[in-house]
């Protein structure tokens, strides 16, 4: 069974920096993708970033596009999210996911808390 375990969050003021880390049982070379949602209270789901696990090739959403970089270590079986320049705005629960190369079904992790104060 596919379990993806996330650490990292915590408490950090505007300006901070924290890195979030993915960690998905089995090889990520089962997998086509990975990558980070996150959900502030209230609030739908948004997509954050994801990396491909074959070329790497990375997308942002715009609101963190040059503040937060994605990256995997294959040999790890981890995908990393660096978050610089943290805003209040970016306070929510982050939720890894990784997109199965054989079923294609979305996996996901159990989320994990990020506040940022002001």
């Amino acid at each position: 069974q596919v379990q993806l375990v996330e650490s990292g969050g915590g408490l950090v003021q505007a300006g901070g920096s924290l890195r979030l880390s993915c960690r998905v049982s089995g090889r990520t070379s089962n997998f086509y993708a990975m990558g980070w949602f996150r959900q502030a209270p209230g609030k739908e789901r948004e997509f954050v970033s994801q990396v491909t696990l074959i070329g790497g090739v990375t997308d942002y959403a715009e609101s963190v596009k040059g503040r937060f970089t994605i990256s995997r270590d294959n040999a790890k079986n981890t995908v990393y999210l660096q978050m610089n320049s943290l805003k209040p705005e970016d306070t929510a629960v982050y939720f890894c996911y990784a997109d199965s190369k054989f079923s294609g079904r979305r996996y996901w992790g159990q989320g994990t808390q990020v506040t940022v104060s002001s």
